[in-house]
Order: structure tokens, then sequence, then C-alpha cells
């Protein structure tokens, strides 16, 4: 694993770029956060495909569902929290219940919308989008997968929440290497505990992985880009393997990625299972790092989570 030199909003614009050139139908719309969001770079290449509707987060999907509406596919983007909290009725009546094509991206989420503090701190923007029909929920690890499953958002028609960290993301995949939108990805195999991470959690579950690794236990860790829909055969093959999961998500442990995994082990294969997340908590101004210690999104959380499921299923 290495660091990425270039954030990652930056590979997001890339991209908006390049299929803009060949796909007159893609325009932006933004809620005053186009250097925030990196589009500014965007505006330049197509200041006619670009519009910003200001700080009125629920006006501007309402522009984005009129620009579907007219065949446009339009690209959203605020923080996490206005991008859900803020616009949701906008999101499930405008642009769902009507069966539109708006892609919108949520930038910062969790711990690391850092010193914008707890206001603009959402843990619990996928629980909100999880609830509206016919939403994907899509969260990638790094640039190499963001550019590898772009265009498959850019070609499944029907609204897609982003969920994308906007600084340098750890490298996790190999240039080359391949994904499909609403399948699950194993990174590594293992017979003790299935680790199911999304996002940032997935360099603290290979981390965690390793210290089992040297204490004996073989974690198998897959990583959970789509959110919703959920593979939920990828997840009861591996738990029919190891008897025993751990989720870990850099959101609040309800109605996330760990209760979509609960929901579907409890209706098919009840075992035992540990969420790593945020527990019921408000986020607050720090660096990423303090707020990953102080909400328990470690490693070693992951660590003492996989013991604790290994030991139930042992019992």
């Amino acid at each position: 694993m290495k660091l990425e030199d270039r954030w990652l909003r930056e590979t997001y614009v890339d991209l908006l770029i390049e299929n803009a050139e060949k796909d007159p139908r893609i325009v932006i719309v933004e809620a005053d956060l186009m250097k925030a969001g990196g589009t500014l770079r965007f505006r330049d290449a197509f200041p006619e495909r670009s519009f910003d509707c200001g700080v009125q987060e629920a006006n501007m999907i309402g522009v984005a569902a009129g620009m579907s509406a007219m065949g446009k596919i339009p690209f959203t983007h605020t923080f996490t929290a206005f991008a859900t909290r803020r616009c949701c009725d906008q999101v499930t009546l405008s642009v769902a219940y009507a069966g539109l094509n708006v892609k919108m991206m949520g930038s910062d989420p969790g711990v690391t919308a850092e010193f914008n503090g707890g206001t603009h701190m959402s843990m619990e923007d996928v629980s909100i989008m999880r609830n509206i029909p016919d939403m994907i929920i899509y969260e990638p690890v790094d640039s190499v997968q963001l550019r590898a499953v772009f265009p498959q958002i850019l070609e499944h028609y029907g609204p897609v929440y982003i969920r994308l960290l906007r600084r340098n993301a750890m490298q996790i995949f190999e240039e080359g290497e391949t994904f499909t939108l609403g399948k699950g990805k194993k990174i590594l195999d293992g017979s003790d505990v299935s680790i199911f991470a999304t996002g940032i959690m997935v360099e603290e579950a290979l981390k965690a992985a390793e210290i089992l690794e040297a204490e004996g236990v073989h974690a198998e860790v897959i990583n959970i880009h789509t959110i919703k829909p959920l593979d939920e055969d990828m997840v009861l093959e591996s738990v029919g393997k190891t008897g025993c999961a751990v989720v870990a998500e850099n959101h609040s442990i309800i109605g996330g990625l760990g209760s979509a995994v609960a929901e579907v082990l409890a209706e098919n294969d009840p075992v035992p299972m540990q969420r790593v997340g945020v527990t019921d908590h408000f986020g607050e101004v720090g660096t990423t790092d303090f707020l990953k210690k102080k909400y328990h999104l470690m490693a070693e959380d992951i660590v003492e989570a996989a013991k604790s499921a290994v030991a139930r299923k042992n019992r």
C-alpha cells in the first residue's frame, strides 16, 4: 500500500472531463463548492455545461432532476451532510421517485471532514441513502477503483450516490484491476473470520489482517465498494467458509454497511458478527488520524472485534 500522489477528487474531475469530451449529455451542478470539489477545471473546459446554484443544496437537486428529465446526465456535488440530510426529500421525490438519472457526489465522508467539524461530518449519510428505493451507493477505495467503475456508473440509468474521499487515498489496488458495480472484491483469502470493509477502512482491515495472521488467525478481507445493492452472495459465501464476520466502516454502525450485512446474515446464515464504526456520536473537529482513534476506527479495533467474533464462534 502507498499513498497516492494526487487527491482522489482530481481523479474524479479527470473522469468527468474525459467522458464529457465524448458525451455531451454530461453536466455538473454545484452548490458553491467548485473549488472544494476541484470542478473548476471542468467549468473552464465546459463553461456552458457547468451550473452553480449557490448554497442551495435542495435547489441543486431540483435543477439536476430537471436536467435529467431533459436528457442530460447531471453530476451534483456537496459535502456528505448536505448531499443527504439537507436535501433528502428532493433526492427521494425529485430524483428517485421520478425515476431520473442523477449522479450525486458527497465528499468528505465520515471523519475525513476533519476541521469542518460536526456540522459537516455526516455519520448517517449511507443510512439515509440506503432507505431510498433504487438508489445505488458507491464508495471507491482509491483512484484505480474509481477509474474502473466510473464508466459503469455512467452506463447505469438511475440515481447513484458516490461517497468520495477528496484527499489523497491509500492505493490498495494495482492498475488494471477489474471491478463490477454491485459486486464485492476479495482482497485476501482467509478461513477464520470474514472482514468486510469500505472506504478508508479497507486499509485498516488489511493492517488488522496482518496482525491477526501473526497470531494465527486467518482473516478474509473483502472490499464492499458498492454498499447498495450489497453483494449478498459474496457475503454469504465468505461467512459460509469462516463462520463469523466483522464489518468496518467510516460511518455510524446504525443503518450503514454493518446493518446491511447483519440483515443478510440474520435472514440467511446467523453467525457471530461484530461492527466497527462510529457508535451513536456526532462528529467533531480534528484530524482524520485523531478522529479514527477517538471513534475506534483503527486496525487494533478491527483486531479486537475479530477476536471476539472468533471466540463467540468457537463457543
